[in-house]
């Protein structure tokens, strides 16, 4: 059955997490952003900064500090990522911007330009283990593309990993058709998936395998 992705649009199908909508976080969605994030069980000590905060801010660790730090990039309008919605309540989150925005997610020299990460999900317990990371990944890649991204890139580990499951597991992404490029420390694979055609230079083509 083809998979449809909406951003702001419902699928007819009736099941649960087929009728989660999904918007872009901006000033506007802040206050619901905020609420998911401040639930029972929500990630309010890191505020999706782990992977954001310059220098300045990963001196400051305590979940105020993270929290006035995202707020400050939702204000200024930059892309932070996406909220899922059900029945007008937010339920799901994921982190997919510019890997520009980010702080370097892998040391691998080459440049940010065209390149969108999906970094961190958070879904509240009752939807777990239905199969909505699947669709939070097909929605995040729409986007991206949407957006102008020619790559997608992800941070997955394997799903006995003791860390970083936060950031999704291999074989989801495997299933989405991204395919692995290398390795970000001992647990996180980077895996990529190509969006939008680019024109192969002389020094790529024939290189590393397109995803």
């Amino acid at each position: 059955m083809r998979l449809s992705v909406f951003i702001g649009r419902q699928m007819s199908d009736s099941a649960e997490i087929n009728r989660i909508v999904f918007y872009e976080v901006d000033a506007n969605r802040w206050p619901d952003f905020e609420r998911l994030f401040e639930r029972r069980g929500g990630p309010k000590a890191c505020w999706c900064m782990v992977w954001r905060a310059t220098p300045a801010e990963a001196k400051y660790t305590d979940g105020a500090s993270r929290k006035a730090a995202m707020a400050g990039r939702v204000s200024a309008g930059i892309p932070i990522g996406l909220l899922g919605y059900l029945d007008g309540e937010p339920v799901a989150w994921c982190s997919v911007a510019p890997r520009s925005t980010y702080r370097r997610l892998v040391d691998d020299g080459s440049s940010d330009n065209g390149i969108w990460s999906i970094a961190c999900f958070f879904v509240v317990r009752r939807l777990r283990g239905q199969g909505i990371t699947q669709r939070i990944i097909n929605v995040a890649v729409e986007h991206a593309r949407s957006h102008g991204a020619a790559i997608v890139e992800a941070y997955p580990v394997d799903p006995d990993s003791p860390s970083y499951r936060f950031m999704g597991f291999v074989p989801v992404f495997e299933e989405a058709g991204f395919c692995e490029v290398g390795r970000a420390g001992s647990r996180r694979h980077v895996m990529q998936l190509t969006v939008r055609p680019q024109r192969p230079t002389r020094s790529s083509a024939g290189s590393k395998k397109r995803c």
